[in-house]
């Protein structure tokens, strides 16, 4: 209502006064239009936290990029009509209609300059990618307009996927879903550490304890052998129980991890501290790729990437690192054996999950890399492991993507923090966790 009028009496000005009004015009709408829109209301979002804060910078720049989309090319014909139907072109008229237009570029820039550091700021669906294609190609026509338009789209998207699930949270945050019996112990896979600033599990322990959870870590070692992770994951949850008195642990182990809890359950003496044991993407039986790998590669090369892997990771705080005996207790001969020493204990719940990828394009470097040579030895898998590979007690999802994209080995620990259409990887993991508590861990 308010446009409408600005635009009709701007009309009704330029009609009166001529160029000199529409000038005047133009920069009144355009100090109106900065003073109302340089911090749009992105919804009724409540809260305070740092995830509240970035929605909402998030959605004021998804509103002053589409603002200017839709009032830059507008603005610029209205400006053109006004000064033409005004008794024709003389040179004062031109430089006129010239300042005119220079001013109102000036505010479309600010609004649109606004509104994509906001976005650049805020979103984590944006990636580095279209980021630094935005900071090297803004300056070229078309270009820009595609990658301005794809920012724009991007976080839309994700705003309403965000703004959605705060309301999901907000409906259910009275019943602590996920507030289990017994806290959840998270167990990484290979060559990563629960380091502070760098979660192996990305968003997902962040929905998990919004919703009642409990959550630790295992801390095991980077890369050893399954039987040393084990006996660390043991002394881990033996801390725990005595810490905290929590009776028990729900244990629920990534890749590698899945082994290790395993051999802690079985051989360690954490049975008795164990409630649950969950694995996702975790190569029960192995990976006969890794056993050709093994054989072919020359010792050297073993030995040299062995070495210079023990050596960073000691450095960032690893006790005994193995690179060696990490990756030889993931081949199919070793699983193979130590399965036939590992018998599930009666008093622990076994479950898994498995994921498959429908091609190599549906995963991130380098699970696109490895699928094939997956594939090949070791059948339908995530970029890294095989789902046949995968299954461990009852099964509690196998998931086989409808389309294109896939669900990698990545994904379930949301490496990439992306968004996936058709799978939202933090709701799988709340409906999971939501499961475990109805049957009593």
């Amino acid at each position: 209502m308010l446009t409408a009028s600005m635009n009709m009496a701007g009309i009704l000005l330029v009609t009166q006064t001529g160029g000199i009004g529409a000038v005047l015009l133009m920069i009144a709408a355009t100090l109106f239009f900065l003073y109302e829109n340089i911090a749009p209301p992105a919804g009724d979002i409540g809260g305070s936290s740092m995830d509240t804060k970035r929605l909402k910078q998030l959605g004021r720049g998804c509103a002053l990029v589409l603002y200017t989309g839709l009032t830059f090319p507008f603005g610029l014909l209205w400006q053109f009509w006004s000064f033409h139907a005004i008794s024709g072109w003389t040179t004062g008229r031109i430089l006129l209609y010239l300042l005119s237009v220079l001013l109102w570029l000036c505010g479309e820039g600010i609004l649109l300059l606004n509104g994509c550091l906001r976005l650049m700021i805020s979103s984590v669906q944006m990636g580095i990618r279209y980021r630094v294609l935005l900071c090297l190609c803004w300056w070229i026509p078309l270009v820009n307009l595609f990658l301005f338009y794809r920012l724009y789209r991007l976080a839309v998207q994700e705003y309403e996927t965000e703004l959605e699930k705060e309301e999901l949270n907000a409906v259910r945050k009275e019943s602590e879903c996920c507030h289990t019996k017994y806290p959840l112990l998270m167990v990484h896979g290979v060559f990563f550490r629960d380091f502070r600033f760098l979660n192996y599990w990305g968003r997902i322990p962040k929905e998990l304890m919004r919703n009642g959870a409990v959550v630790y870590y295992g801390n095991q070692q980077s890369a050893a052998s399954v039987a040393s992770c084990g006996q660390e994951l043991t002394e881990r949850i033996r801390q725990l129980v005595e810490a905290t008195g929590c009776g028990k642990v729900n244990i629920i182990a990534h890749s590698k991890g899945g082994l290790d809890a395993r051999y802690a359950v079985a051989k360690c003496g954490a049975a008795e501290y164990t409630a649950s044991l969950t694995t996702i993407n975790t190569p029960h039986r192995g990976c006969f790729f890794a056993d050709y790998l093994l054989e072919k590669a020359p010792a050297g090369l073993r030995n040299f990437l062995a070495a210079r892997y023990n050596g960073t990771l000691r450095r960032l705080g690893d006790v005994s690192p193995d690179f060696l005996g990490a990756v030889t207790d993931l081949t199919a001969k070793a699983c193979l054996e130590r399965n036939g020493d590992l018998p599930d204990c009666e008093t622990v719940y076994y479950q898994s999950v498995a994921t498959a990828m429908p091609k190599a394009q549906s995963g991130r470097f380098p699970l696109n890399v490895s699928y094939y040579l997956v594939k090949h030895f070791d059948g339908e898998n995530d970029g890294l492991v095989s789902i046949d590979s995968a299954l461990w007690g009852d099964v509690h999802a196998i998931l086989r993507p409808k389309g294109n994209r896939g669900i990698s080995h990545g994904d379930m620990i949301d490496l990439n923090r992306e968004n996936i259409m058709g799978f939202d990887v933090r709701e799988f993991y709340v409906n999971l966790v939501k499961d475990l508590k109805e049957k009593g861990f």
